[in-house]
């Protein structure tokens, strides 16, 4: 338990700064309101920015370790895609003042019977924005360096390998050497031919 000590501290203070500044982000969007369209993107996406930066604590954390960022792709298609379509949808159906094809997305939404739905999701537009963010956070993940490339691998075992003095004829050498010659005297040898001695005289056959 001791041996992680360290790493959850490091771990909750850096849960705590980026807590606090999501806190801030939240606060800043109170200050832009929503009385004109324009406003009211601009608050929805502060607080989407809050959301993101609450969701990235991980990744923060996974630096610390010594992992790289990396975007996870299955992710984000086929988590955060979704979550934008229907995040989108519904503000800018709900928007104030039916700003920007706001009154298309409505005119949408009623044809297919969901307008409803629609209606009461938009009353929660501060979720659905700092929803948007959260889950676009969690679309980045840290993962351990990339492997070594097999050019790396070759010179790091090059290296490492024994050195032997110029010259020096190693016994791995030495029997790839040999081969050919015991072939050739195998062959000399087999080809001979063979003498058979017959009777006392020792003549041969």
């Amino acid at each position: 338990m001791r041996r992680y000590g360290l790493y959850d501290a490091t771990r909750g203070l850096t849960t705590a700064v980026v807590a606090g500044a999501a806190g801030v982000l939240l606060w800043v969007a109170t200050q832009v309101g929503q009385q004109t369209t324009g406003r009211f993107w601009a608050e929805m996406g502060i607080v989407a920015a809050a959301g993101l930066v609450l969701s990235l604590a991980h990744v923060i954390a996974g630096w610390t370790k010594g992992l790289r960022l990396r975007l996870s792709l299955g992710t984000f298609l086929l988590g955060f895609v979704p979550v934008l379509v229907v995040a989108g949808w519904i503000l800018m159906a709900t928007q104030p003042g039916g700003g920007w094809h706001g009154g298309r997305i409505a005119s949408w939404s009623g044809s297919i019977g969901v307008l409803g739905l629609v209606h009461a999701l938009g009353l929660w537009h501060g979720v659905l924005a700092f929803g948007f963010g959260l889950v676009l956070g969690m679309a980045f993940d840290t993962v351990p360096a990339l492997v070594e490339d097999e050019a790396t691998i070759a010179r790091r075992d090059a290296a490492s390998a024994p050195m032997t003095a110029p010259g020096t004829v190693t016994s791995m050498d030495r029997g790839a050497a040999d081969d050919p010659l015991t072939a050739e005297r195998e062959a000399a040898h087999a080809a001979e031919p063979r003498t058979v001695v017959v009777g006392p005289t020792g003549e041969q056959k």
